[in-house]
């Protein structure tokens, strides 16, 4: 795909000639690069009925891109039909019945995260946390609870409530000066700039296709550090985790030497080419220009918010927020109503109104938001002579 600039990019997005749109934290919007992909998945599967090498292919293509992407190799990335499955697969795989038995998480981590690792209480593994600090989890935090019993330290990138962006590479080294293993969420994070999976030091690593990466729910990737992949056997497993699926093999539990082992049953093709579709827009823009753009809006927004005296939730310092913002609300889901009536597609998550912006956004989107807010301004807490109020 030839190179594309901003307005390129954007173009490619119908929805964006018609509505605000400013939610790619919950869903990147669609475009018309993986509209196609998914059609041309249909016409392959209506003209050739059932063309698998073809398909499986597919796979390893997108299995190449995404490591491309985040600076690693193919064969430590495994695709996988969601991050729950990515993370039940090292869960499985880790025993919980020596001295380090303790899994360490922050309060920022999304539910399915913290969910699997509550789940293996069940087989032994003891549950740490590391509280927040004014609205901040920094390293710090996770220094205060992660000692020698510690076995794994799950970490999100950016918190899905309040936008803040953890400092994982000083984490990772925590984890790893302590002898545990860094988990990285990285959902609310990858595509919204450049990344290196071995820069920051973590061991493993989730993400999905759905938001910022602009493709279909149904495709999540997991990232293994290559020196830990054949010391791990995962009782979550599948046809797909073997060396050679193909074999059909019931005699022989034969595990792949690559990040395939923690794969497991039929892969979900449809998705695949729309993800692939996703990542070559992606590359087409470069991510480069992704992280200028959703920079230069971000400012602007909690630029507005402070000088209207709108509390947020998401740090002031541009180095510990991610890409989305979060503005308290007396009533967020009504508020996310009235601002879709208004032709903005926001979210919210508890009393905050989420607002996240992607490469394909322009200050006319920022413009349409800041008057949206303003017209809905008594459903936005703000701050007064030091006191909060509505």
């Amino acid at each position: 795909m030839a190179v594309l600039t901003p307005a390129a990019f954007r173009a490619r997005f119908p929805l964006l000639a018609r509505r605000t749109y400013v939610n790619s934290c919950s869903q990147g919007a669609l475009s018309t690069d993986v509209d196609a992909a998914m059609r041309r998945f249909l016409d392959s599967w209506n003209d050739e009925g059932s063309p698998w090498e073809t398909w499986v292919g597919e796979v390893e293509r997108l299995r190449t891109t995404f490591a491309s992407l985040i600076g690693a190799d193919a064969d430590e990335i495994a695709v996988l039909p969601s991050a729950s499955t990515g993370i039940n697969a090292i869960a499985s795989a880790l025993t919980f019945d020596g001295t380090r038995r303790r899994v360490v998480m922050g309060r920022f981590e999304f539910p399915t995260m913290a969910q699997v690792w509550l789940a293996q209480r069940e087989r032994g593994a003891e549950i740490g946390w590391a509280d927040p600090v004014d609205g901040m989890l920094p390293p710090e935090s996770y220094g205060k609870v992660v000692d020698e019993r510690t076995l794994v330290v799950p970490a999100t990138h950016v918190c899905f409530r309040n936008g803040h962006k953890t400092d994982i590479a000083g984490v990772a080294a925590l984890c790893h000066d302590r002898g545990a293993y860094c988990f990285l969420d990285d959902y609310q994070r990858t595509g919204t700039e450049p990344m290196d999976v071995r820069a920051l030091g973590v061991d493993f690593m989730v993400t999905g296709a759905l938001k910022y990466l602009l493709g279909p729910s149904g495709v999540a990737f997991l990232y293994v550090r290559r020196e830990l992949i054949e010391r791990l056997v995962p009782t979550m497993t599948g046809w797909f985790g073997r060396v050679n699926p193909f074999a059909f093999s019931i005699d022989d539990l034969d595990w792949s030497s690559s990040a395939r082992r923690f794969e497991s049953g039929t892969p979900m093709i449809p998705n695949v080419y729309g993800a692939q579709a996703g990542l070559d827009l992606l590359g087409a823009v470069g991510l480069d220009a992704v992280e200028q753009t959703v920079a230069e809006l971000t400012v602007g927004l909690m630029a507005w918010a402070g000088d209207a005296g709108v509390v947020t939730a998401t740090p002031t310092d541009p180095a510990r927020r991610g890409a989305l913002v979060v503005l308290r609300s007396t009533d967020a889901p009504a508020l996310v109503t009235r601002l879709g009536a208004r032709g903005v597609i926001a979210s919210c998550r508890d009393d905050g109104l989420r607002i996240s912006f992607h490469g394909y956004n322009t200050q006319s989107d920022l413009d349409a938001v800041i008057a949206a807010l303003e017209a809905e301004s008594a459903m936005l807490v703000k701050e007064k002579l030091g006191e909060l109020h509505a």
